[in-house]
């Protein structure tokens, strides 16, 4: 029988989906906290009687397969899980065809070896996909004992419902990103139309009395410089909005990004300079920080053939927070930056900050961002 297929008799029980609600409510109050994850986890093996449960998700923040929540099992164990459908051809198959898919352990030979341990002898693993509208957005692994019956036809059911959900609920973050996104674009068009509205109408009226090379009354040269004064206030107060894009939360630290990029790209040798882990970054400026972190190592995996990244993290003048990523192997001309960095560089002006990126010596290219601590 297909996963998605409906079951004759009744597949959930009313007292199954006031669990299901019950769990889920308590993530009402942080929506943007994986405990959703595993919460769903937490339902998955509630009601179609599991033991553990993982869920792997793509992150668009870190751009890569995570594991977002669990039950059952220490979601730690996966921190620096590299995970892929490649990796994991279970995983791709249940994607494929969107149905839940059972395995014993001893056919989970496609499983990284660093997590074969988990699978308990004679286990049943099963594979559910979470996708939606023929998009792939994750898994939920889940596992019982031997001694349990196989799926029956309903908690497969179940399982494959559990998974349309978790796809939604993802949709529905990704949604509320784009209205925010959105609100950003709208704020930055208000922007212009004020910029334009009155202070290039001020400076075209200015410009006009000066070209037309008409002696200036004393009363005149006052009302000019007025203007100037109302036109630079207006320009001041316009941009003190935070127009520029955002560096969604990771949910992670520079640092501990330092590291899973050490250990998924071992060939660039990225390394961290002495005393930057004494190097406090704020909280607010965390996103850009590892944004523009991980623009730098991409570019360099790109358009380089790196022998070695170097990662440095200093406090300047006791004021002024600065990364700096730099690296070797620089092949040919300069290469021009990325959009991402160009982007980074935007929202860094948010905080009166900067981001500098081009050839410090023949072959060596540095990627420096530097923000003032008082307006983190």
């Amino acid at each position: 029988m297909e996963s998605h297929t409906v079951p004759q008799q009744p597949t959930v029980s009313i007292d199954a989906l006031e669990t299901f609600v019950e769990l889920l409510a308590r993530v009402d109050a942080d929506p943007a906290t994986d405990d959703f994850y595993s919460r769903l986890c937490e339902a998955t093996c509630r009601l179609a009687d599991m033991d553990r449960a993982v869920i792997f998700r793509y992150d668009g923040a870190r751009r890569r397969v995570r594991a977002a929540g669990a039950y059952g099992i220490d979601l730690d164990v996966f921190a620096d899980a590299q995970v892929t459908v490649e990796t994991v051809q279970v995983a791709r198959e249940s994607l494929v065809e969107d149905r839940v898919i059972e395995i014993s352990s001893s056919m989970a030979e496609d499983v990284p070896e660093e997590y074969r341990g988990l699978i308990t002898a004679s286990n049943t693993l099963v594979c559910t996909p979470m996708a939606a509208a023929g998009r792939w957005l994750g898994v939920i692994l889940s596992d019982r004992k031997p001694d349990r019956p196989p799926l029956s036809d309903s908690e497969r059911y179940v399982l494959w419902t559990l998974g349309k959900t978790a796809a939604l609920a993802a949709y529905a973050r990704q949604a509320t990103n784009k209205q925010a996104q959105a609100r950003q674009l709208q704020e930055r068009m208000d922007l212009a139309r004020e910029v334009h509205e009155s202070v290039i109408q001020r400076l075209f009226g200015i410009q006009l009395v000066f070209s037309s090379q008409a002696e200036l009354s004393v009363a005149a040269r006052q009302r000019i410089a007025a203007e100037l004064q109302a036109a630079l206030h207006d320009l001041r107060r316009a941009l003190q909005r935070p127009l520029a894009r955002q560096a969604p939360e990771t949910n992670t630290t520079l640092l501990e990004e330092v590291e899973r990029l050490r250990r998924e790209h071992r060939d660039l040798h990225l390394v961290l300079t002495p005393d930057s882990e004494a190097v406090t970054i704020p909280p607010s400026i965390e996103p850009l920080a590892q944004s523009v972190l991980a623009e730098a190592v991409r570019n360099a995996h790109k358009h380089a053939k790196p022998s070695r990244i170097e990662v440095s993290l200093a406090i300047k003048d006791d004021e002024t927070l600065v990364l700096d990523v730099v690296n070797d192997g620089l092949r040919g001309r300069a290469r021009q930056s990325g959009m991402g960095l160009k982007l980074a560089a935007l929202e860094a002006l948010q905080f009166g900050g900067i981001v500098e990126f081009g050839e410090r010596d023949p072959g060596w290219w540095r990627v420096r961002l530097a923000v003032p601590l008082d307006r983190a």
